[in-house]
């Protein structure tokens, strides 16, 4: 919206600084950090009111969460509505790249607050047919993929990039849309899967929208991805926006998600924000990238799907919970220790990321 005073920059000369997108891009960060912050206080307020007992907590889960009963969920529409104004602010809004993005993050959002909506209501850890979820996010992810495609040049539709090489790409064809699902659906899933303990899921989060801001701005800028010998593409420096957009909505989520936790994000946040991370890598082609950058949310799936997959073959479990973050809990670690710890490792994954810029 405010990128549209550049028609003016001729006349006021001041207004040329809107053409910047690094600028843009701080202060997106900015005004979603100041939404969150100034309307956080309320929303809580009424999501209490309106879920009375909070989030139902598992009970077959570790017993220091039952301290958590009362707790209020939601929290992700605090992170939506700070993303969305930030991002209708800042961002040149005739870019199809940023209508993409949104409108896998809203869908994903309102998907996860059903799921949200009838674990309050009905009093169950248990949400909405998980077939029918998983359906609707591969049918949203199927059609980002495809506009993507539609929006990308002949040379890099329906192909794959290859972080550590510097030209290689692999022609998927029409089969770059299920890779292209596979990346976003999963991306939400994992985040989900993560988004298990206070604090846990968001700063991770954010670390990866910081790298995949950088991705977004140097594969947007002919000359940066010239030199860096990664793929060019068009007007996706955008995406930065909303990168900045969410690290600036999760840290004013994060004042209120830090221990002990005033608000949980619930699925409304974690899937929201795991679908916009993937659709943001499908489009800057580093969809690869993504599972070093948010190699946490990779490990915690995994952890899921190794545990299910040992008990139904053989009986036995591999963790002593899954996901990952309650198997360390389970051996003794204290909460704390577990969310800081896997943030450590989220900013190493991230540092491996970026080296993939010049490791080529």
């Amino acid at each position: 919206m405010l990128y549209e005073l550049t028609t003016f920059s001729d006349q006021i000369g001041v207004l040329n600084v809107f053409r910047y997108i690094t600028f843009r891009t701080a202060m997106a960060i900015m005004t979603a950090g100041l939404f969150v912050f100034l309307f956080g206080p309320m929303i809580i307020d009424v999501l209490r009111i309106k879920q009375g007992k909070g989030q139902p907590i598992r009970e077959d889960g570790p017993k220091t969460h039952l301290a958590k009963r009362g707790t209020p969920t939601m929290g992700g529409l605090m992170i939506l509505g700070g993303v969305m104004i930030s991002t209708l602010l800042w961002a040149n809004l005739s870019n199809r790249y940023v209508w993409v993005v949104l409108g896998v993050t809203l869908s994903y959002g309102a998907i996860g607050f059903y799921d949200d909506y009838l674990k309050v209501t009905k009093r169950t850890s248990a949400g909405f047919s998980s077939k029918f979820r998983l359906g609707l996010e591969l049918l949203v992810a199927a059609v980002a993929t495809y506009a993507i495609m539609k929006l990308s040049v002949p040379q890099l539709s329906g192909k794959l990039a290859l972080p550590f090489f510097k030209t290689l790409l692999l022609d998927l064809g029409p089969l770059f849309v299920v890779f292209g699902v596979l990346v976003i659906a999963g991306a939400g899933n994992a985040v989900n899967l993560t988004d298990g303990l206070d604090g846990l899921a968001i700063v991770p989060v954010m670390i990866a929208a910081a790298t995949f801001g950088i991705f977004a701005y140097v594969a947007g800028r002919a000359d940066f991805s010239r030199g860096l010998l990664i793929h060019y593409v068009a007007g996706t420096g955008e995406l930065a926006i909303i990168c900045g957009a969410l690290i600036g909505a999760g840290l004013g989520f994060l004042w209120f998600n830090a221990p002990p936790a005033m608000i949980f994000m619930g699925d409304t946040g974690s899937l929201a924000l795991g679908g916009a991370l993937g659709t943001i890598a499908v489009a800057t082609k580093h969809e690869l990238v993504l599972a070093i950058v948010g190699g946490l949310f990779v490990l915690e799936a995994l952890s899921v799907i190794i545990q299910v997959a040992s008990f139904k073959l053989t009986g036995k479990r591999v963790f002593r919970m899954a996901p990952l973050h309650h198997h360390f809990e389970q051996k003794g670690w204290a909460e704390a220790t577990v969310v800081v710890r896997f943030w450590i490792i989220s900013v190493c994954l991230a540092l491996i990321g970026l080296a993939t810029l010049k490791l080529r």
